[in-house]
């Protein structure tokens, strides 16, 4: 199955869980409306925002009624200034009445994810570092909020715990030691590369030796981080990749690309997100 299909698969997931949630047996409220009645409504995007959950908005109104028609101002990944139409909504007014909360949690959702991606890959513009998201997702929706950081300009980390290695503290304790748990990770999937969270420069340098391919520098300060790059340089055979983690904030995070690792992971991107601003209203057309 290619990443489309995959991608598809996802949403139709999503958005039937969604609409069992919130419709159920029946959106009972809707029902004063007269089955025939058709309407046209407008989604506003209160606040700027970058776009994301074009493809969630279409299904949820797919599913509900095929009848219904989304046309779209904005692409995913596009600037929406505030204020601004993003979509029309035509179709069975029942659809789109009952359809309205589900479609706008997930672009609400998903737009913030992106919005705030968007704000860190600004942020270190000019640097060659580029900003990763982690596993501190909603659950139930990571791939949807991981195709939200691609949309604002990120990069995905691992989907998961069975598509990359990331060997953490607690493995290396459950190892016996850096070294071993390296070793004993290439033994089990040679094929992937193998990353190792430190904690310290000495731990670093031990991560170093054994081999590992990237290196998760986890609370280093600037200092550190400096340090930690030119030993990489001079000792990595061949160098690692590195990737800064921890503490991350829109205020530091540029001083962070500065000091010449390769990536820095935010867990903010999907974990402290507040919902962008939307609102749906109906209007008439003659």
């Amino acid at each position: 199955m290619n990443i489309a299909d995959q991608i598809k698969t996802v949403i139709i997931g999503d958005v039937s869980e969604a609409l069992a949630e919130d419709v159920g047996t029946g959106d009972i409220t809707a029902e004063i409306v007269p089955d025939s009645a058709t309407a046209v409504a407008i989604v506003i995007a209160r606040e700027a925002m970058t776009m994301a959950g074009q493809q969630w908005v279409n299904e949820v109104f797919a599913q509900l009624n095929p009848a219904t028609v989304v046309e779209w101002m904005y692409n995913d990944g596009d600037h929406v200034p505030a204020d601004s139409e993003i979509c029309v909504i035509r179709g069975p007014a029942r659809a789109i009445l009952s359809g309205e909360r589900t479609a706008l949690n997930f672009v609400q959702l998903l737009s913030a994810t992106a919005t705030a991606t968007s704000r860190y890959v600004k942020a270190i513009d000019g640097t060659k570092a580029q900003i990763l998201d982690t596993r501190k997702t909603i659950p139930g929706l990571r791939h949807a909020q991981k195709y939200a950081v691609r949309c604002g300009g990120g990069k995905n980390h691992r989907i998961g715990l069975y598509d990359a290695i990331l060997v953490k503290e607690n493995h290396i304790i459950s190892a016996g030691s850096i070294a071993a748990a390296v070793a004993s990770a290439r033994e089990n999937h040679g094929e992937l590369p193998v990353e190792v969270e430190v904690e310290s420069v000495k731990e670093m340098r031990e991560a170093l030796a054994a081999g590992a391919d990237r290196l998760l520098l986890d609370n280093f300060d600037i200092e550190d981080l400096q340090r930690a790059v030119e030993i990489n340089q001079d000792e990595g055979n061949p160098p690692a990749s590195l990737e800064a983690s921890g503490g991350i904030t829109i205020d530091n995070i540029h001083a962070i690309a500065e000091t010449g690792v390769n990536y820095i992971s935010v867990g903010a991107l999907t974990k402290d997100i507040k919902a962008v601003d939307l609102s749906m209203r109906f209007r008439y057309e003659s």
